[in-house]
C-alpha cells in the first residue's frame, strides 16, 4: 500500500467517525420523565381549610357600675364555680379635683349651711321657750277651770296653744337636723382625692361572681384601676366544650352541609380526629388573603366527635387543619391531577408504550385537590407521565426518571 492509499484510508476513517458523531449529536434523545402507575384505592373528595378551636359558649364578665376595680388575683386557667367564686370586686371611685371656682362655691355653700344651722338652733330655742310658756298656761287654765273662774272655752284655747307650740318645737328640731345634713353635704363637696380616708376596710364593694362553671380564659383588666360600666373584665368558658370554626370560600361553602364528616389533622397530636359539620352560617364576609386579594368567606362550625380524652390538650384558639368530606369512594381508579391535561375539550394523559409517549383521552370523575378518579380510558397498572411538559408529544421517545404508583 502506497502513501496515497494510506492517507485516503486515514482521512476516510476520520470522516466516518466525525459523521457518526454528528448523527449521534443531532439525533433526538429520549426525554426524561417521571412516571406514575394508575392504581385502585380510596378516593376522598374534600374541602381542605385551616380552622381554629373555640369554646362553644364564652361569658364576658363586665363591670355593672362605674368604679375602681380592685386587682384581679385570678389567673388564666383557674376553675370557677357559678354563683360562688368571686372573680372581681369594684369599689366606689375617688372624688375628682375641684377647680378654683368650684372650690369657692363649695366653701360658700358650707358658710351658708352653717348660717342655716345657727338659724335653726335659734328657732329651736324659741320653740322650746314658747312650749314652756304654753305648758304653764295650760296648767294654770286647768286650775282655773276647776275653781270655776274661767270657761271651758278658755281651757280649750290653752290646750290648742300648747299643742301648737309642741308641733312648732318638732318642726324646729327637724329644721335643725335638715340644716345639719345640708352642712355635711356642703362639706362633702370639698373632699379631695388626696384627702386621707380608709379604703377596703369599710368599703361596700360590688362583688362579681362567676356566672357559670368553667375556667378563666382571659383576664382583660388585671391591674387595679377605674373602669366604666359595661367594660369587660374577664372571659369565662368551659374548655372541655370545644367547637371548630373554619372560614371557607363562598364557592366551597355552598357544597358543605350539616352532618358531613370532617377529618381533623395537624392539630398537634399523632392521630387524626373525627368531626362533623354542625352549621354553615348564612352570612358571608370579606377577608383579604395573604396575597392581598379580597375573598368572600363563610364560617362553618364543626363539632369534634372523637372521644374527649383524645383531644384533651386542645384549648381555645388552637390552629388545626380540617378536611370536610364531600364524597368517599373506597375503591376507585385514580391518578394525580398533575398527570392530566386538557386536549381541546377533553381530558388526556400520556401513557408509556414501547418507550414512547402515547396520547390517550380519558373520562375523569370526581377529583380532589391532589388526585382524580378515572372512569374510562385507563386500566390499573398502566404507567402514565406525571408531569407532561411542552417537550412531550405523541410518539416522543422517553426515558423513566422515576416511577411511582398513584397515591
Amino acid at each position: 500500500m502506497n502513501v496515497t492509499t494510506r492517507r485516503m484510508t486515514l482521512w476516510g476513517t476520520l470522516g466516518l467517525l466525525l459523521l457518526a458523531a454528528l448523527v449521534y449529536t443531532f439525533m433526538p434523545q429520549p426525554v426524561p420523565v417521571d412516571l406514575v402507575e394508575a392504581r385502585h384505592g380510596p378516593l376522598l373528595i374534600t374541602i381542605d381549610e385551616e380552622g381554629e378551636t373555640r369554646v362553644r359558649d364564652i361569658y364576658v364578665l363586665s363591670a355593672p357600675v362605674a368604679g375602681r376595680a380592685l386587682r384581679i388575683e385570678a389567673e388564666v386557667g383557674d376553675s370557677v364555680v357559678a354563683g360562688e367564686t368571686v372573680v372581681a370586686e369594684i369599689e366606689p371611685i375617688d372624688p375628682s379635683f375641684l377647680d378654683p371656682r368650684s372650690e369657692a362655691q363649695a366653701r360658700a355653700d358650707i358658710n351658708a349651711a352653717e348660717s342655716a344651722r345657727d338659724l335653726a338652733l335659734a328657732q329651736l330655742d324659741s320653740a322650746r321657750a314658747e312650749l314652756e310658756f304654753a305648758e304653764s298656761e295650760l296648767q294654770r287654765a286647768r286650775q282655773l277651770v276647776r275653781d270655776k273662774l274661767i270657761s271651758e272655752h278658755a281651757l280649750d284655747e290653752a290646750e290648742r296653744g300648747y299643742k301648737t307650740r309642741k308641733a312648732e318645737l318638732a318642726t324646729a328640731r327637724a329644721a335643725l337636723q335638715m340644716s345639719s345634713f345640708e352642712l355635711e353635704r356642703a362639706r362633702a363637696q370639698l373632699v379631695s382625692p388626696v384627702s386621707p380616708h380608709e379604703r377596703h376596710e369599710r368599703c361596700e364593694c360590688v362583688p362579681l361572681r362567676a356566672p357559670v362553671n368553667g375556667r378563666i380564659l382571659r383576664v382583660l383588666h388585671e391591674s387595679e384601676g377605674v373602669v366604666n360600666a359595661g367594660e369587660p373584665l374577664v372571659e369565662i368558658g368551659n374548655p372541655e366544650d370545644l367547637e371548630i370554626v373554619t372560614d371557607l370560600l363562598s364557592t366551597d361553602a355552598v357544597r358543605a352541609t350539616a352532618g358531613q364528616r370532617v377529618i381533623i389533622r395537624q392539630w398537634g397530636g399523632e392521630q387524626t380526629l373525627e368531626g362533623q359539620v354542625r352549621r354553615v352560617e348564612p352570612f358571608g364576609f370579606t377577608k383579604v388573603s395573604a396575597l392581598g386579594i379580597e375573598e368572600q368567606r363563610v364560617n362553618v362550625i364543626i363539632d369534634i366527635t372523637s372521644p374527649p380524652e383524645a383531644w384533651a390538650r386542645l384549648g381555645h384558639g388552637y390552629q388545626l387543619e380540617t378536611r370536610i368530606v364531600l364524597s368517599e369512594q373506597p375503591d376507585a381508579l385514580k391518578l394525580p391531577l398533575t398527570a392530566l391535561f386538557r386536549d381541546g375539550s377533553r381530558w388526556a394523559v400520556y401513557i408509556v408504550e414501547a418507550g414512547r409517549a402515547q396520547l390517550r383521552h380519558v373520562e375523569v370523575g370526581e377529583h380532589s385537590q391532589l388526585e382524580a378518579g378515572i372512569l374510562q380510558g385507563l386500566k390499573a397498572g398502566e404507567r402514565v407521565i406525571e408531569h407532561p411538559g411542552n417537550r412531550i408529544a405523541d410518539g416522543v421517545r422517553i426515558t423513566a426518571r422515576r416511577s411511582e404508583p398513584a397515591r
